[in-house]
């Protein structure tokens, strides 16, 4: 494992996929494993993943990814790999908590896992990109999800074929301050 720093430097959003080249099973389930382990509101864990890793269902779930009409996502069928993530109930403290203080923690708590996910491919040389715009209806249809239930993100999985890309970032004082906001 390489040090933090490097590792949230080094990932970043992948838009093509070496299509023929599977992610080995091993690497999957350690990926997983980081995102099981995420820390949530209370300890609610409200997420469930779906991987996809047939590759008939996994370019339906591709299609219903892409969008013709606004030209996106249409590089998500050269993934192997997509995890889907789903949206699931909330503990009662969580709920609770996320009533008074106006909050869904819930959604703060799948972008946890969904950073440990990320960051735990690119730790076993694997590029990701976090999809939230499909067909939610369809994806749910096609992997049997039951229809009270939120599908809020789609990770595709697999190994990068683009080349690593500076980061453009705002600069250190427009986005930290201490003690107050300035």
């Amino acid at each position: 494992m390489r040090d933090f720093l490097s590792l949230a430097l080094q990932r970043q959003s992948d838009r093509a996929f070496d299509s023929s080249r599977p992610v080995e099973k091993e690497k999957l389930e350690r990926i997983l494993e980081a995102a099981r382990m995420a820390p949530s509101a209370c300890n609610a864990q409200p997420w469930h993943f779906i991987v996809v890793d047939d590759p008939e269902l996994k370019n339906q779930v591709a299609d219903a990814t892409s969008s013709k009409l606004i030209g996106i996502n249409h590089f998500t069928k050269q993934a192997p790999v997509h995890i889907v993530v789903v949206e699931e109930s909330v503990n009662l403290s969580s709920g609770f908590g996320s009533l008074v203080k106006d909050k869904k923690f819930a959604h703060v708590d799948i972008g946890i896992t969904a950073a440990h996910l990320c960051l735990a491919a690119e730790d076993e040389g694997l590029g990701t990109c976090i999809i939230g715009w499909f067909n939610e209806s369809k994806v749910r249809k096609l992997l049997n999800i039951p229809s009270g239930k939120r599908v809020l993100l789609d990770i595709v999985v697999g190994y990068s074929l683009q080349p690593d890309r500076p980061k453009k970032r705002k600069e250190k004082d427009k986005v930290i301050s201490f003690n107050s906001y300035e």
